[in-house]
């Protein structure tokens, strides 16, 4: 623990960071007492009770009984974290762990995100969720053409994350296979690479004249990419909610089923991280920052990973305000580390 702060003085500080670490690691309140004879702070039991009283009236404590100690407030936990935690690293063992054991998931986009959320909840004790990157971050990779009849066909587009999307077509004039297979090849050849919002009618029109195709044609490719940059709700895998029952703060059901409500409606669930998706470093809300009284008890801890230049996506871990910071931060980032890793060594299917 840091022993000093821009705002409070290095005593005051001190105190406040002993009664965060210990409240974390117990979930009691605590007191004066406990603080004279388990950590050497130098002063009297009157001193450190004048200080506590002194952060309380600051808001950074509350005491919930009047006989009880004190705890720390959504303002104390940000004074924690933002200035008094001392950052942790992750042992080498445990980062080959999870380096392992994303190397050893499944090549398919969803199931990746998926097996990262189950390492992500299991290690933090808490409840996790992945964010997949949006499709409108990802770049073209190739298109098939895949011929039905004369007149049908299937169009595939595959995107740098390896998500694909299928949009069936109909034409007004009768096409062969070999007619979308040079298609496919010249289209290919012109835009793989770029980002999905990047290719233009031009491109498309441009490439079906080069093989001779008509209007038909081009506005079937153009209705595929925009069924494959459309991403009206982002793709989200969350695990670890049984994990929540351990913790002292939701043995009232109620303020869990609250958390699992929200899981099932994955748009509240994106909602409260979407606007630490943007940025590099790791995030944290705490308490009332969340914006909804029905967690308002919980902090969410949030990491983004990147896939190359464009594609970005979410890794989260929500508990309760009593967490510890320092490691589950720790644990995010080095997860998104080996996510990005991994989404970088191999091909996505």
């Amino acid at each position: 623990m840091k022993p000093a702060s821009g705002e409070l003085d290095g005593r005051k500080a001190y105190i406040l960071a002993t009664i965060v670490y210990e409240y974390i690691a117990t979930a009691e309140p605590v007191g004066s007492n406990t603080l004279t004879h388990k950590y050497n702070l130098g002063v009297s039991s009157a001193t450190i009770r004048n200080d506590m009283a002194e952060l309380e009236a600051g808001g950074y404590l509350v005491q919930p009984h009047t006989s009880a100690g004190r705890i720390p407030s959504d303002s104390g936990y940000r004074m924690y974290v933002d200035q008094l935690m001392q950052p942790e690293q992750l042992a080498a063992p445990e980062r080959n762990k999870i380096r392992d054991e994303l190397k050893a998931a499944s090549d398919e986009l969803g199931e990746l995100i998926e097996s990262t959320a189950r390492l992500l909840g299991r290690l933090s004790n808490n409840l996790a969720f992945a964010v997949a990157p949006a499709a409108e971050s990802q770049s073209f990779r190739h298109i098939q053409l895949i011929w039905l009849t004369s007149l049908t066909g299937v169009a595939v587009v595959m995107t740098s994350m390896g998500a694909a999307s299928q949009s069936f077509f109909e034409l007004k004039t009768e096409i062969t296979p070999d007619d979308l297979s040079r298609f496919s090849s010249v289209l290919n050849a012109r835009v793989s690479g770029k980002l999905l919002r990047e290719i233009t009618d031009e491109e498309i029109s441009s490439a079906s004249k080069e093989v001779g195709l008509g209007e038909d044609v081009r506005a079937a490719v153009l209705g595929a990419l925009k069924v494959a940059r459309a991403s009206e709700s982002p793709t989200i895998s969350a695990s670890g909610a049984q994990n929540l029952l351990d913790q002292p703060e939701f043995q009232d059901l109620s303020k869990l089923r609250s958390i699992l409500q929200m899981v099932e409606e994955q748009k509240t669930l994106y909602d409260l991280v979407a606007d630490s998706m943007v940025g590099e470093q790791a995030r944290v809300k705490i308490g009332h920052e969340l914006g909804s009284e029905d967690i308002n008890e919980c902090s969410i801890v949030t990491v983004p990973y990147r896939f190359g230049e464009h594609a970005h996506g979410m890794l989260a871990i929500l508990g309760p305000r009593r967490m510890p910071y320092g490691r589950l931060i720790a644990l995010a980032n080095g997860t998104a580390q080996s996510l990005g890793d991994r989404f970088s060594d191999v091909e996505l299917k």
